[in-house]
This record gives C-alpha cells, structure tokens and sequence, in this order.
C-alpha cells in the first residue's frame, strides 16, 4: 500500500478551540500525529512517500474559487483588520444567505463557515495545499493501477463543503481524491464514510450527482455534530436522487450493529456498480474517544477492514477524525493491515 505523508501538516496549528462554551486546547491539531505515526510504525508501515507539488485545478468541482481565495488570503485580512489570533467565525448567516460575503473579514470568516471550532492560521493555506497533494497523489496512484493507497493527514476535510468549512475541516480532502477518480477516467466512484461524525460536506458537494455514490455510518444528528445532516431521509436530489444513503446510529453502538450497518452499505456499493472506493476513514468510532460516544475496540478494526476488501474494488484511504488517545495510530493500522491481508 502507498502511504503518503508531509510534514507540512505541522504549518496548521490551531491555538485554541470554543469547545461547550469554554476555550480549550484544539483536539485537532499537530499533535496528532504524535498519536497516529507510532502505531502505524509499530504496524510495519514505514515507508511514506513525500507528494508531488500540489496540483490547484484539482480543487475545480469540489470547491468553489470564491471560497479558495477567502482561505488562501483571510488571514493576512484578519491581520491587517488589526484582529488578534486566528481567524476564528463568530458572525454567521442563517437561512438568507445573501450572495456575495461581507466585505469585512469578521463577516466573510462566518459567510464561508458552518461552526466556530474551526479556524485558519497564519501559514494554513501551506499545509492545506499539501495535505490535498498527499490526498491526490493516492488517488492517482490508485488510477495508476494500484490495488490500494493511504493519505495519511490531517486537518481531516470530510465537513468541509464546497464553500463552507466546518468541523476542523477547510479543504475536503476525499471529494478531491474522488473527483480525481473520475477526471482520470473511473466512471463510478464509491465514497464510504466510516467516521463517527457524518460526512456533511462530502454529501453536500456530490448530493446532486450519480456518478459518485456516497455512504456515511455515523452517530445520529439528534444527538452529535454536525446535527444538521446525515439522516436517512437524505437521500440525493436531482440526477443524484437514490446515491446518498445514510446509517444514523444511536450512542453506545458497538461493533455488532455498526458492522450490520457496514455490511449493509457496501451492498449499495456492490449494487451501484463502482470502479473504486475512496473511504473517509475516520477512527473516533473508537470507545475511548473524548467527543464521540461509539464502542468499537481496538480488536475490531482489522475485522472491518476485510470486509471492506471483500468488494475487491481499488480503494483510497483518506485519513479523517480519531482523538486524543494513544490507541488513534493502532486502529488506523488495524484497518489497513486488515484490509491488506484479506
């Protein structure tokens, strides 16, 4: 399996986040991958390849240019406006969201943004850049004939919408990898979202397309962010009506029911007829996650990654959510080594 990697990822670091109304350490910053690359290296995963220069056309389809030049200038905005930090939203539109953003940058942080936990630093944009080249490179490694690749990332990207961003998610990093599928000539591509939190970007940005057919389990919207998406009756619109299918669970699901789930929707994968699969993994369905409430252990990991192999499709791994706990770096591993030896 290819795995690519850049330390550049380091260039985006948040310095706090409004977490239940209080200012906290982020849980999402550089030091998780403090957490991820020891277990991956005590898996045998050693070898990450570096990406090629980040390749900006490949944004087209997925973001729009509006939103790309809003991240790539608004610190130097912020900045300049004579704000302190880093952009953090504290404004934001509701229901009449008027065409064009505010002028001032405080507006224009809300106009492009869905939650406050999620900000843009001053070198953002670096590290944005190459964790979208990692993301391309293993979807073109995968074009290129290979049977599997790993972007192994953060910030994650699967809340990020096409002009929104939104749970510690800017630029979404599995709708760029499946949009590279299809513009190197996969005719239909899977996407299949296995992070506790639903994949509302990556839902919104192909909600109106058949040739990308998205599947998400995750906790129910009642209950957890992004609360506003994600329930079964979402189910596309347009050409994209019957390619979304969604898994709410309720908190406290263990392995047994989300494995049900799992089963059930690479069905619709089997039956959609895919070319490839691009997978949002994301490992905060783990029991000990500090901000979600799944119960998979540690063990279960491997087992979902063989089923996910039973398609027999190429797949794209995309690294996404799994916090604060050592064990982040060994389910992400189980994962791959399970799919692998399948």
């Amino acid at each position: 399996m290819k795995i690519f990697y850049s330390d550049a990822h380091v260039l985006h670091h948040p310095k706090a986040e409004l977490h239940r109304g209080q200012m906290i350490d982020p849980h999402e910053g550089p030091h998780r991958m403090d957490l991820l690359l020891p277990g991956m290296k005590r898996a045998g995963f050693k070898n990450f390849l570096s990406p090629p220069v980040f390749d900006e056309t490949s944004l087209q389809g997925v973001h729009t240019s509006d939103y790309i030049d809003f991240i790539k200038t608004a610190w130097e905005r912020w900045d300049a406006a004579g704000y302190a930090g880093d952009v953090l939203p504290m404004s934001y539109p509701h229901s009449k969201r008027r065409e064009k953003p505010p002028t001032d940058i405080d507006g224009a942080a809300g106009y492009f943004a869905s939650s406050s936990d999620t900000v843009i630093t001053k070198t953002s944009w670096e590290a944005l850049k190459a964790v979208a080249a990692c993301s391309l490179a293993a979807a073109n490694a995968v074009s290129d004939g290979a049977n599997s690749a790993f972007a192994l990332i953060r910030p994650p990207g699967h809340h990020a919408g096409a002009d929104y961003m939104s749970g510690y998610c800017i630029l979404n990093n599995s709708a760029i990898a499946a949009q590279a599928l299809r513009k190197n000539g996969a005719g239909r591509v899977a996407i299949l979202d296995v992070d506790f939190h639903h994949g509302n970007g990556t839902q919104d940005i192909f909600y109106e397309r058949d040739d990308v057919l998205f599947t998400s389990i995750h906790g129910h919207p009642d209950d957890h962010f992004p609360y506003f998406w994600g329930h079964k009756d979402e189910t596309g619109a347009g050409a994209g009506q019957g390619f979304t299918v969604n898994y709410p669970l309720p908190a406290g699901t263990a392995y047994a029911p989300w494995s049900a789930a799992l089963r059930n929707a690479l069905q619709h994968i089997s039956r959609f007829k895919a070319d490839v699969l691009v997978v949002s993994l994301g490992v905060d369905t783990f029991e000990h996650d500090p901000i979600s409430s799944f119960k998979l252990k540690t063990t279960d990991y491997p087992l979902y990654g063989a089923i996910i192999a039973q398609l027999g499709l190429p797949t794209v791994f995309i690294m996404e959510g799994g916090y604060g706990v050592p064990k982040v770096g060994d389910n992400v591993a189980g994962v791959l080594t399970g799919f692998l030896n399948a």
